[in-house]
C-alpha cells in the first residue's frame, strides 16, 4: 500500500449509486478525500493500492458480501477501521458485522449527523496508533493489576477490543473488578479523552429510571425546575457503563433497546429525539442467558449488548497474583512514615481463604485487620477469615488423586441405556462434581486433577449446568 495521505481518504463500498453520492458528497464536505466501488471486486482492487483511514461498505453487493470484506480489512490491515450500512431493522446483521471485527454500523435510511459522528470517531481512533510507552512511563494497564497468566490474557483481549465501538459484555462474580475491566477499556480507546459515565442499574427507583437514563425538560412533571441532561446526554462522545444491567425492568429495557440501536434517545417532555454518541459496556455477576430464558431479560437486548463478551475470573483463580495485589492495597492503607506490613504466615492464611467476595472483599479484609494490629504489623489472627484454611507458610498440599469409583452402569446391566448421550453426561457430571468437592470448588486444582485444561473444565460445567455452591 502507498504512504498515508496528508488527507484522510475514505473507502465508500455500495452498490447503490443514489446513496454511494449521498456518501461521497458528505464525506467531501467533512474535507476527506473520497474513492468509491460498487462491488467487492472493485473494493478490493482499490484497497491493494491506496492506504484508506476508513472503510464504509454496504452489507449487500453484487459479487458477495460486506461481512467478507469486515474480515479481509481487519485481519490485513488492523489499524483501519470498517463501518457497515445495515438495511434498517436489520439488528442481527449489525451484530454478526461487529462480532467479525467492525468498528461501528449505520441504518439506513442514513442519518448524516450519525455519518459525521462515526466517521470522526474512526478518524481520532486511526490517527492514534498504538504506542509504545516510555521505560518511564506508567504500565498501560494500572487499574487491573497482577502478572498471573489469565490477566495478562486478559489485558491483551482489553488491547484488542478497546479499538472497537462494539457493545461489551463483562461478566464476573462481585468484587472481580468489572468497573475497572469497563475504565481501562474506554482509557484504551480513541474516546479516552471523553466522558466515562458508570451506572449501577439496581440502584436506581423504576420511577425515576427513564428520568435518569434520558433527562427531562423544565416542567416535564412535578418537581421539574430545570432542563436536565440524563447519562446517555452526560457520557455523549464516551462511554456508557451499564452495571448490574440485569436488575433493570422489563419496561426500560424496551426503552434502553430502541436508544441503543436508534442511537437517540427523547428527554421527557420533548417533543424531538437528539442524537448520542455513546459507546455501551454492560456488566453483571448475573447470567444473562439464563435470565433471558427465564423471562427476565429480553433476548433482544441481550444480544445487542452481548456482542463481545469479557470474563474476569475470581480471585481464588488467581492465587499468584495474590502477593502483589495485598502489597498495593498495603500500600494504600499506609502512610510515607507508617507503612503497613504483614505478619508471619499471613500471606499463607490468605491463600487458603475461598474469597467469596473477590478482590473487593480482599481490600475489606485487609482494611478490617489493619484496625485490630499493632504497629502497622497484620497477624493472622488480625484476618479474622471465616471458613479459612488457616495454612502455615508452607505451601497447600497438591490434592490427593481421584480415588477410582465404580462405573455408572445403566438400570439394567443386560440392556443398553435409553439415552446414551444422557448416560455419558450423568458419568462425567458425577466425576467432575466428585473432583470439585475433593478441591473445595477450586476449578483450577479440580482442572489439574481430572487432567484438562481450565477452560475445558469452565465450558463443561457450564454444558451440565453444574452451578458453584452459594457462598
Amino acid at each position: 500500500m502507498k504512504g498515508s495521505q496528508r488527507t484522510p481518504r475514505v473507502l465508500v463500498v455500495d452498490d447503490e449509486a443514489d446513496l454511494r453520492e449521498l456518501l461521497e458528497l458528505t464525506l467531501l464536505k467533512m474535507g476527506l478525500d473520497v474513492d468509491s466501488a460498487a462491488t467487492l471486486a472493485e473494493a478490493r482492487t482499490l484497497l491493494t493500492g491506496t492506504e484508506y483511514q476508513l472503510v464504509l461498505t454496504d452489507m449487500r453487493l453484487p459479487d458477495g458480501l460486506g461481512l467478507e470484506l469486515v474480515r479481509e480489512v481487519t485481519a490485513a490491515c488492523k489499524n483501519t477501521p470498517v463501518a457497515v450500512v445495515t438495511a434498517f431493522g436489520s439488528a442481527d446483521n449489525a451484530v454478526v458485522a461487529l462480532k467479525a471485527g467492525a468498528f461501528d454500523y449505520i441504518s439506513k435510511p442514513v442519518a448524516l449527523d450519525q455519518l459525521r459522528v462515526m466517521v470522526q470517531s474512526a478518524l481520532r481512533l486511526n490517527a492514534e496508533p498504538p504506542v509504545a510507552p516510555a521505560p518511564s512511563a506508567a504500565p498501560a494497564v494500572s487499574r487491573l493489576r497482577g502478572e498471573s497468566a489469565v490477566i495478562q490474557a486478559l489485558r491483551a483481549q482489553i488491547a484488542r477490543l478497546a479499538r472497537s465501538m462494539a457493545p461489551v459484555a463483562i461478566h464476573g462474580e462481585s468484587g472481580s473488578g468489572k468497573e475497572l475491566a469497563a475504565r481501562e477499556i474506554h482509557a484504551q480507546s480513541s474516546r479516552a479523552g471523553k466522558p466515562f459515565i458508570a451506572v449501577n442499574c439496581g440502584a436506581i427507583p423504576e420511577a425515576l429510571m427513564e428520568a435518569e437514563f434520558f433527562g427531562y425538560r423544565k416542567g416535564a412533571f412535578t418537581g421539574a425546575a430545570d432542563d436536565r441532561e440524563g447519562f446517555f446526554q452526560a457520557a455523549n462522545g464516551g462511554t456508557l457503563m451499564l452495571d448490574e444491567v440485569a436488575d433493570l425492568p422489563l419496561a426500560m429495557q424496551v426503552k434502553l433497546l430502541r436508544a441503543i440501536q436508534e442511537r437517540r434517545v427523547r428527554k421527557i417532555g420533548a417533543t424531538a429525539e437528539e442524537p448520542v454518541d455513546v459507546r455501551i459496556i454492560s456488566a453483571t455477576h448475573k447470567n444473562l442467558a439464563q435470565c433471558v430464558e427465564q423471562g427476565s431479560f429480553r433476548q433482544d437486548l441481550f444480544y445487542r449488548l452481548n456482542v463481545i463478551e469479557l470474563s474476569l475470573p475470581p480471585l481464588r483463580e488467581r492465587l499468584d497474583d495474590l502477593e502483589l495485589l495485598t502489597a498495593a492495597i498495603l500500600d494504600r492503607l499506609g502512610t510515607f512514615e507508617h507503612k503497613v506490613v504483614l505478619g508471619p504466615g499471613v500471606l499463607a492464611a490468605l491463600r487458603g481463604y475461598a474469597f467469596p467476595g473477590n478482590v473487593r472483599e480482599l481490600e475489606n479484609i485487609l482494611e478490617r485487620a489493619l484496625a485490630f494490629a499493632n504497629d502497622g504489623v497484620i497477624q493472622v489472627d488480625d484476618l479474622s477469615l471465616k471458613g479459612a484454611r488457616m495454612a502455615e507458610a508452607a505451601p497447600l498440599p497438591t490434592p490427593a488423586p481421584l480415588a477410582a469409583a465404580p462405573a455408572i452402569a445403566p438400570p439394567n446391566p443386560d440392556s443398553l441405556p435409553s439415552s446414551l448421550p444422557e448416560y455419558l453426561n450423568q458419568v462425567e457430571r458425577d466425576i467432575i462434581l466428585r473432583a470439585l468437592a475433593q478441591t473445595q470448588f477450586n476449578r483450577t486444582q479440580a482442572a489439574q486433577l481430572l487432567g484438562i485444561s481450565f477452560r475445558q473444565l469452565r465450558y463443561q460445567m457450564q454444558k451440565l449446568n453444574i452451578q458453584e455452591p452459594d457462598s
